[in-house]
């Protein structure tokens, strides 16, 4: 929500604030830089509503594993067929914005004016620094003390597995015992970025009896469409969300941001942007 503030900012200035920008207004000074990323980065290192909603989603996810446990026939999974109701119980989470927060990783982008890159992406996970999302950690291990097994599936890779479950271990997060429980992208030759393949192998052992996310392609295979499909996808899954589909808010990164460019990452950051602005229902002032 707005301040009405805002519609006169030189109040809010501080006056060291305002004699700097005087001070920069005189004589050259370094550029800010400009990233798109900047307003979602602050909401989630900073903001007590990111906290706040975090916790909520996972104080409801206790909530609905409880009603799950009490029915046999309840299942998250789309892929789970076959006689299901005698199998043990998991949850599935993701990882990165869902279990484990890498805004300092995205903060980092945003502060330097820089893109991601699979290379500092790769830096980024070996340096085992990402921390916990509000609330993961303690939903996790009351799952794991139900006698439910936690999964992760993620899109980290095959050769982040190591410092991944690291990282994971030193947060608390259950590692599964004697079971592999990070289900890793190109882990094995059909897991790719799609993540049905890997809830389906979940889904032979096991009741899967939640979903947890902050994207859609953590529920569903439809995330990579347009706006038109992704949306039509949801209308026809909407009944999952809130009971057994549990979404955490992720406005850094995720399909929603490149669906309006059609995911075509080849793009200049120019033409990402004004697609973006492009999909927007705006409103603006009538002309006087």
């Amino acid at each position: 929500m707005r301040s009405s503030a805002e519609s006169g900012r030189w109040p809010l200035l501080s006056g060291a604030v305002f004699l700097a920008f005087l001070a920069g207004s005189a004589m050259a000074a370094d550029p800010v830089p400009q990233n798109d990323l900047l307003n979602a980065e602050l909401w989630m290192q900073r903001s007590v509503e990111y906290k706040a909603n975090s916790l909520a989603v996972y104080a409801l996810a206790k909530v609905r594993l409880d009603q799950a446990l009490a029915d046999k026939t309840w299942t998250a999974a789309t892929e789970q067929t076959g006689n299901y109701q005698e199998l043990p119980p998991a949850v599935v989470l993701d990882l990165d914005e869902t279990a484990m927060d890498n805004s300092a990783y995205q903060a980092g982008l945003a502060a330097t004016g820089a893109d991601f890159s699979p290379k500092t992406w790769d830096v980024w996970v070996k340096a085992e620094k990402a921390t916990a999302v509000p609330g993961a950690v303690e939903f996790t291990q009351h799952a794991e003390s139900k006698g439910v097994k936690v999964f992760y599936v993620t899109n980290r890779t095959a050769d982040q597995e190591e410092p991944t479950r690291k990282n994971a271990q030193a947060l608390g997060f259950p590692m599964g015992g004697n079971v592999d429980t990070f289900l890793m992208s190109k882990e094995k030759p059909d897991w790719g970025s799609a993540k049905s393949t890997r809830r389906s192998y979940v889904a032979k052992d096991y009741r899967i009896l939640l979903l947890l996310g902050d994207n859609l392609g953590d529920f569903s295979d439809a995330y990579n469409g347009s706006d038109a499909e992704r949306l039509k996808a949801f209308e026809e899954a909407k009944a999952h969300f809130g009971r057994d589909w549990l979404m955490l808010a992720n406005p850094g990164y995720g399909s929603f941001e490149s669906a309006p460019y059609g995911h075509n990452f080849k793009l200049s950051a120019d033409e990402k942007r004004s697609k973006k602005i492009g999909a927007l229902e705006p409103w603006t002032v009538p002309a006087q």
